[in-house]
C-alpha cells in the first residue's frame, strides 16, 4: 500500500497530467533533494543514483547553479541579438572535436537537435531516407520519433525509416554484420524510389542494450553511408561529454568523423540546454535555404549553465574518473557472474555499463521478468537504475561522472543482495 502522501500525488498526477505520463518503478519514488550521486526523500534516507546522466557532475552541482543565477540576475534573451556568452562556449565546444566540425547551433533538447540533423541532411543530401537501429530512441518530435522504434506501440516507423539490427558481438566481425546491415537498409531504400540521407546512431547504442565493442566497429558502416551520398550523425546525447571514458565524445573511440554530432541532457546538468555540431559544407546549403531560430536554444542563462559543466568537466578531469571507476565497476560485475548464473554479459565503456541477464547463457534467452524485479529489489535497497533493450533484460547503469569506487562498491554489495533472492 502506498502512504497518503504518495497516493495523493499519484491521484492528482492523474487528474492534473492525463494518461500519457510513465512513472518508474512499481513503486513510485518521490526524491525531494539532490546533493552529488544522491537523492533524498521527505525523511532524509539518501539514494544511490546509478541511473541519471542528465547531470553528469552529480545533483545540485554548485557551479552550475552559482552560473545559471549569475547570469540568470543580469541578461536573457536569445540568439537574435549579439553575446559573447554562445560565442565563447561555441569555441571551447568545438575544440574538443576534430577540426572538421566547424560550426555550432544550439537548441533546448536531444530531440530538437536531431530532428534539426535531419533537416539539414535532408536539405545537404537532397534525399530523405534514414536509417536507424532496430531499438533506438533518438527523441520525441514527430520527425524523430517515428525513427525511435524503441517507443513501441506508441508510434509508427516512417515509410522513409529503414531499421538495422544493433552491432551485438563485440567480436572482430561485428564492424562487418553491422555495415552489411546498413547497406542492406540503403538498397532498400533505393529500391523504393528513395536516397539515402542519413544514418543515425547513439555510439553506445544505449536503448539496444549497450554495445560498445570492439572500438573501431562503426567506420565501415561510416563509409558505407558516406559511399550511398548520405551523412553519419553521431548522437553523442547519451555517450558524450566524457562519459565513455576512453575519449570525450562517443565517436572518437571508432576513429570516425561525422558529418554532423547531436547532443543534449548531460549538457547543461539539468539544465535545458542542447544543440549539434555541423561540417560547414553540410551546413551550407540548409543555411541558404532556411533561417534557424529558436528562442530559449543559445540564450545567455543556457550558454552559462553550459560552459560551467565544461569547466567542471575538465578541470576535474572527469572523463579520467569515468575510465577509472568504470572499468572497477564493470570488474565488480563480471566477478557477479561467478555466483549468479543469470548474469550473461558485462558490456560497457567507462560510466555507461549494461549488464545483460539471461534465463539461459547457452541460448541467451532473455530474462526479463527477473530484470524487472532487479530493478525494483534495487529501488527497494535505495539505488536506482533502470532496464534497456529490445526485451528489457539489459540493466542500464550511468551515474553521474562524479561516481567514485565507493558508490561502486554499495552497488554491488546490494545488487548482489537482491540476486540472491531470484
Amino acid at each position: 500500500m502506498h502512504d497518503t502522501t504518495t497516493a495523493d500525488l499519484l491521484a492528482r498526477r492523474a487528474r492534473l497530467l492525463g494518461p500519457a505520463y510513465r512513472l518508474f518503478y512499481e513503486e513510485p519514488f518521490h526524491p525531494v533533494r539532490g546533493e552529488g550521486v544522491w537523492l533524498y526523500d521527505a525523511k532524509g534516507t539518501p539514494w544511490l543514483d546509478a541511473y541519471n546522466n542528465v547531470v553528469p557532475l552529480g545533483h545540485a552541482r554548485p557551479e552550475v547553479v552559482e552560473a545559471i543565477a549569475r547570469q540568470a540576475a543580469v541578461l536573457n534573451t536569445h540568439t537574435r541579438y549579439l553575446h559573447e556568452g554562445i560565442l565563447d562556449y561555441a569555441e571551447r565546444l568545438l575544440a574538443t572535436m576534430p577540426a572538421e566540425l566547424g560550426h555550432a547551433t544550439f537548441t533546448c533538447t536531444g530531440s530538437e537537435a536531431n530532428d534539426l540533423a535531419m533537416r539539414i541532411a535532408t536539405a545537404h543530401t537532397g534525399g530523405t531516407g534514414l536509417i536507424v537501429t532496430r531499438w533506438a530512441y533518438h527523441g520525441v518530435t514527430s520527425a524523430i520519433a517515428c525513427a525511435s522504434p524503441s517507443l513501441g506501440q506508441y508510434v509508427r516507423i516512417g515509410d522513409n525509416v529503414r531499421l538495422v539490427d544493433a552491432p551485438t558481438g563485440g567480436d572482430a566481425e561485428t564492424g562487418k554484420r553491422f555495415a552489411d546491415g546498413v547497406r542492406a537498409a540503403i538498397a532498400d531504400l533505393q529500391a523504393h524510389g528513395l536516397k539515402p540521407a542519413a544514418l543515425l546512431v547513439d555510439t553506445v547504442f544505449s536503448s539496444d542494450g549497450v554495445f560498445t565493442a570492439p572500438a573501431g566497429f562503426l567506420r565501415e558502416a561510416v563509409d558505407a553511408i558516406h559511399a550511398a551520398g548520405g551523412v553519419f550523425i553521431a548522437d553523442e546525447v547519451q555517450p558524450g561529454f566524457g562519459r565513455t571514458g576512453e575519449a570525450f565524445w562517443g565517436f572518437l573511440r571508432h576513429g570516425v568523423l561525422p558529418d554532423i554530432v547531436t547532443m543534449g541532457k548531460p549538457m547543461g546538468n539539468g539544465h535545458p540546454v542542447a544543440g549539434l555540431t555541423v561540417r560547414p559544407e553540410v551546413m551550407q546549403a540548409f543555411g541558404q535555404a532556411s533561417r534557424y531560430f529558436n528562442t530559449f536554444g543559445g540564450n545567455p542563462v543556457s550558454m552559462a549553465a553550459a560552459s560551467a559543466v565544461l569547466d567542471v568537466i575538465q578541470q576535474n578531469d572527469l572523463q579520467a574518473n569515468a575510465l577509472r571507476v568504470g572499468h572497477y565497476l564493470r570488474e565488480k560485475l563480471a566477478a557477479l557472474g561467478q555466483h549468479y548464473a543469470i548474469v550473461g554479459e558485462v558490456r560497457g565503456a567507462g560510466l555507461f555499463v549494461g549488464l545483460e541477464l539471461v534465463a539461459d547463457r547457452a541460448t541467451r534467452a532473455p530474462a526479463t521478468a527477473q530484470a524487472a524485479k532487479v530493478v525494483n529489489g534495487l529501488r527497494q535497497r535505495q539505488v536506482l537504475l533502470s532496464a534497456t533493450g529490445p526485451n528489457a533484460n539489459v540493466l542500464k547503469i550511468r551515474p553521474p561522472l562524479v561516481f567514485e569506487r565507493a558508490h561502486a562498491d554499495l552497488l554491488v554489495d546490494r545488487l548482489d543482495e537482491v540476486l540472491g533472492t531470484l
